[in-house]
């Protein structure tokens, strides 16, 4: 039997990748240029990446991806519906671009193999060495050219060393220049709250519970088919696509029925929600795990077990149905006059139960809501951000990483930190951008 001293490249326990080693890389791959525009089969990679992560991980099978990551039914028939199949192909071309062109460095690489989807990890093979190839060509070459000593170099052709100081010393120079710039920019990542004490407080605590978060974008295109349908989707019918099959066997002409089909069959996200995702993500520190998802690619039980912000009201995130009975504020839409309202369940004194979304001299009054309550396992938190259009939703967001905003809600809830909450903001749109947001109800929780 060969031993691992007659094959070097046989891992030893000491070589195999360590679970960060490998978590690294997969969150490295589908960031990458080749998933940029495909975030189907970039959840496809990080879902099989993070089962196989997993203690004892058996191999990952097609009718758990099915479920998992498209959204079909636990017992969807497979024979009929070949969706993991197809896109497991061009997963694994992508992943071997990724290695084969910006990847060409990584020392450790893995693969798909076909037939299964559990990654297998290994230590890419060494190049040869420099010295090992002029060996090699010097071995190969008949006639050695003689050396030329420095003494036959007449002394006008050698180089003047002194008129080299002034560039190597500016080459130094900007060096350091660009150390400084990363350290400053690596520090930012992993301590983005520095002189923000509000904010990190907030933020702490919502990380605190040391689980990964996931940030779920919402599914905008599940908002256009409400509106053109006058209907609202329900969780329970967005998960199943059962909205789909009640659209097909409605009284629609043929021609909107496909309309809404090929709407649904593109993953919708609005500018606003992106600013959202982009200002959230600033606030989780580079070591923090994090994962982007679409929210129909979104799995529950990731909600049981991670903390979890929602970007989005109901109409887009049908997610945010999950915590109905839990918060005072609801991001609405009235059907029967086609606007986007804010329930207030239980109005306090002085405040209103229905807040509409008013135009005034061209000048648009929005409203956010803001959750912030523990998981339905109270093991780890959710953040929900919705508002009456993406801008507003933004606006949340920018409210959440203030530090004079939250500094303002902390000394309105007259504690040191923070406990869960509700908060209904006020904001006014001029030219397509959100200003002046204004607190006008909230809600605390134990």
């Amino acid at each position: 039997m060969e031993s691992i001293a007659d094959n070097p490249s046989v891992e030893t326990a000491e070589d195999l990748p360590s679970v960060e080693e490998r978590r690294a890389l997969i969150e490295r791959v589908a960031a990458s240029e080749q998933f940029s525009r495909s975030a189907r089969l970039r959840n496809f990679l990080l879902y099989v990446g993070r089962q196989s992560l997993k203690e004892g991980c058996p191999e990952i099978h097609e009718q758990e991806i099915g479920a998992r990551v498209f959204g079909r039914p636990d017992s969807y028939d497979r024979t009929s519906d070949n969706i993991v199949r197809v896109n497991a192909t061009e997963l694994r071309k992508r992943i071997e671009s990724y290695f084969a062109t910006a990847g060409v460095q990584e020392p450790l690489i893995f693969e798909i193999p076909r037939g299964a989807y559990k990654p297998v990890f290994h230590r890419r093979a060494p190049a040869p060495s420099h010295h090992a190839v002029l060996a090699a060509e010097t071995a190969a070459s008949d006639v050695s050219p003689a050396p030329v000593s420095q003494a036959a170099v007449p002394a006008h052709t050698r180089p003047h060393l002194h008129f080299l100081w002034p560039s190597v010393s500016l080459l130094l120079a900007i060096s350091c220049a660009l150390l400084l710039v990363q350290n400053h920019a690596m520090r930012t990542s992993l301590y983005p709250w520095r002189n923000q004490p509000a904010v990190a407080k907030f933020w702490t605590g919502f990380l605190g519970s040391g689980r990964d978060t996931e940030i779920v974008l919402p599914d905008d295109a599940a908002s256009v088919i409400e509106d053109v349908t006058n209907r609202p989707i329900l969780l329970v019918d967005y998960l199943s696509r059962n909205f789909i099959r009640q659209i097909q066997s409605s009284n629609m002409s043929d021609d909107r029925k496909a309309d809404l089909y090929e709407v649904f069959n593109h993953n919708l996200v609005t500018f606003g929600a992106v600013r959202a995702t982009q200002m959230v993500l600033a606030q989780i520190p580079a070591n923090s795990p994090r994962y982007l998802t679409y929210s129909r690619n979104f799995a529950a039980d990731e909600i049981k077990r991670n903390n979890v912000i929602l970007i989005g009201g109901q109409k887009s995130v049908p997610w945010d149905y999950l915590f109905g009975d839990q918060v005072n504020f609801i991001m609405d839409y009235d059907y029967a006059h086609r606007i986007t309202i804010v329930r207030n369940r239980n109005p306090k004194p002085g405040e209103q139960a229905i807040y509409p979304v008013n135009f005034s001299s061209g000048n648009l009054i929005g409203y956010a809501t803001i959750s912030y309550l523990p998981n339905p396992n109270r093991t780890a938190r959710v953040i929900i951000l919705g508002g009456s259009d993406s801008d507003a939703t933004a606006a949340a967001a920018a409210f959440l990483t203030s530090e004079d905003q939250m500094e303002r809600l902390q000394n309105t809830f007259h504690t040191k930190n923070f406990p869960y909450f509700e908060a209904l903001i006020k904001t006014s749109r001029v030219g397509g951008t959100f200003f002046n947001p204004e607190l006008i109800a909230y809600r605390t929780y134990p």
